[in-house]
């Protein structure tokens, strides 16, 4: 026999007002529903949050994949800069190497190493990358070439360096040949005077002979001052048998000059001296007929005609 139990409902006065009789069974079947009609509340509830919660991350990923694919397309922009780059600066190499080639023309000097150009041996300027290409189709590609042109026009640079080091050298050697050549006369042409006796052979003032003259001579006013004529080195001043008091200089490459007779000298041995520089006074000191300078140029030690290193 099932068990039945009752509910009374009180009124406001505490009189029974109604009388509910329910059975056990009911009772478990109300709390069963209920239980479980709580457990979907919480379910909904949980899962309503967990999907909350997931909606938000997936906005946070969309954010980052957007920054993403934003950094992606700046870099790609950067890429295409960059090749537009190295093509400007393959540009510069090419005209710096046809600059080169000119300078050497005009100065007669020739290439050190005549069996490499300078993209190397037998080689050529690479071609100019194309930074309009798709990224998306060929980024890879157009990254080889890069990489590959990068190291090529790092060895351009060296070679071209080299190059430009060797001409400098050759510009300097050049430089330091021509001022250590005799070009001017040893007197200057603003003071008067005059050729008494050029090289060659001639009739001697003393003897009336027939001798070889090595020298060039020009007369002027005693003291009038006597003048280097390419960069060098004194390597003698003083009394030289009939030469009376002579200054030598030595302008390396195998050139010395001297300039005798004088009544004083002004360098001393070991002075260095430039082109145009005062080295002595003229006098009429030695075996002389008066004031004058003997100019003599001896090239490894053989006399020289003068007047052929004379440009002024």
């Amino acid at each position: 026999m099932r068990k039945k139990i009752s509910f009374v409902i009180l009124s406001n006065s505490g009189a029974p007002v109604k009388q509910i009789c329910t059975s056990k069974a009911a009772i478990r079947l109300l709390g069963v529903m209920l239980i479980a009609f709580l457990t979907f509340v919480g379910y909904i509830i949980y899962d309503y949050y967990n999907l909350k919660e997931t909606t938000a991350h997936l906005e946070n990923r969309e954010v980052y994949i957007t920054s993403q694919l934003e950094e992606i397309h700046h870099q790609r922009r950067q890429i295409q800069e960059f090749a537009k780059e190295i093509n400007a600066l393959k540009t510069k190499l090419i005209a710096l190497n046809g600059f080169e080639k000119k300078i050497r023309i005009i100065a007669n000097i020739e290439k050190t190493n005549t069996s490499e150009n300078m993209f190397g041996i037998g080689g050529s300027a690479p071609e100019d990358l194309d930074p309009r290409i798709p990224l998306k189709d060929k980024h890879n590609s157009l990254m080889r070439d890069m990489h590959e042109q990068i190291k090529q026009l790092n060895d351009a640079s060296v070679n071209q360096q080299q190059e430009f080091e060797s001409l400098l050298k050759s510009l300097e050697d050049q430089q330091n040949l021509l001022a250590s050549t005799p070009a001017i006369r040893p007197v200057s042409r603003s003071v008067k005077s005059w050729i008494t006796s050029r090289f060659g052979y001639r009739k001697s003032p003393f003897t009336g002979r027939r001798e070889f003259h090595r020298g060039f001579d020009i007369s002027s006013r005693k003291g009038t001052p006597i003048l280097a004529t390419a960069d060098g080195v004194v390597t003698y001043a003083g009394k030289k048998g009939l030469l009376g008091t002579t200054v030598i200089i030595d302008h390396g490459h195998g050139i010395v000059t001297r300039y005798g007779h004088c009544s004083k000298t002004l360098k001393k041995r070991g002075d260095r001296v430039k082109r145009w520089e005062p080295i002595a006074l003229m006098g009429n000191t030695g075996r002389s007929t008066g004031p004058h300078v003997h100019y003599e140029v001896r090239l490894n030690g053989i006399p020289v005609n003068p007047e052929k290193y004379i440009l002024n």
